[in-house]
């Protein structure tokens, strides 16, 4: 999404040739590393791998999640504060805040009653869940431009 006329102090960053176009390859990248290890994770947990142990997968799968939803919110925070008035009025923005805010949740829920110990339909569940709302949150964060 181009801004119309920066109205914060991080306006540069939309009116730069590299600054706005480099934190959106950022944004993806940690969007690619986020959804692609748990992507991984939860095949394993649905039966593929399965001489692969969950839990030391897990421990890989899961720092890379959070490493790449750091790089995301990092990115997409310095890009929100260069047109926060234009991206807080835009419909495919609030949507894609609170499809993460569920994502985040549905995760707390599940390593709360421990999914990954139990293997249950439930926790299976919230792994289509968790793979429908990451999904849902790219296609937002492609809409914003759009709306």
């Amino acid at each position: 999404m181009e801004p119309a006329v920066p109205a914060s102090a991080f306006g540069w960053i939309a009116t730069s040739a590299w600054a706005y176009p480099a934190l959106e390859a950022l944004h993806i990248a940690g969007i690619g590393l986020l959804v692609g290890s748990l992507v991984v994770l939860e095949l394993r947990l649905w039966g593929l791998a399965h001489e692969i142990p969950v839990r030391p997968l897990a421990r890989v799968a899961l720092g890379t999640t959070l490493g790449g939803f750091a790089v995301a919110a990092a990115s997409g925070l310095l890009m929100f504060a260069s047109a926060p008035g234009d991206l807080l009025a835009n419909r495919a923005f609030l949507l894609k805040l609170a499809l993460i805010t569920l994502a985040g949740l549905n995760a707390v829920w599940f390593h709360a009653r421990d999914g990954l110990g139990r293997l249950d339909r439930r926790a299976r569940w919230q792994t289509v869940v968790s793979l429908g709302l990451w999904a849902a949150v790219i296609g937002c964060g492609r809409w914003i431009a759009y709306v």
